[in-house]
């Protein structure tokens, strides 16, 4: 077995764990502290996890590592801080990607992945605002004003 084979079965273990986590996490009310705690020990858990090569991440996602240089060029998949001048990529967004990946291709998706992926990225990206967070909120409750164009002359 060479080393690709080693890290793409180390890091199949790993995130196995984190899925279990997940699973157990995903049974319990969204403001359960006992939810909030296991999605931090996923967090700790994928920080501390080593960085991927393309290859492994191309094995795991099921796509060439070819395609995985171009998606982390994009900025879909992060690159790890390292010195290393190959390829290495952060175990935490490659989590979060993988799972993307994954529900995309449940619902029948099959090509334009990156796009897609690309969007739901960005989606998420926005909805961790505070200010558009705060925004929703006060919509919801049916706050606020809605600005109108002053009548010309």
């Amino acid at each position: 077995m060479g080393i690709v084979e080693r890290e793409a079965a180390s890091a199949r273990d790993l995130l196995s764990r984190v899925e279990e986590i997940e699973e157990v996490a995903r049974t319990l009310d969204a403001n359960d502290e006992r939810r909030q705690q296991l999605e931090e020990v996923v967090v700790r858990i994928l920080r501390a996890a080593p960085p991927l090569r393309a290859g492994v991440a191309a094995q795991l996602l099921s796509l060439s590592e070819r395609t995985v240089r171009a998606w982390a060029a994009e900025g879909v998949l992060r690159a790890a801080d390292s010195t290393s001048t190959r390829l290495l990529l952060d175990p935490e967004r490659f989590h979060e990607v993988l799972h993307l990946v994954r529900d995309l291709r449940e619902a029948g998706k099959t090509t334009g992945l990156l796009d897609e992926v690309y969007r739901r990225l960005v989606d998420a990206t926005w909805l961790e605002r505070s200010d558009l967070t705060e925004s929703l909120a006060q919509m919801r409750r049916r706050e606020g004003r809605v600005p109108r164009p002053k009548a010309a002359g």
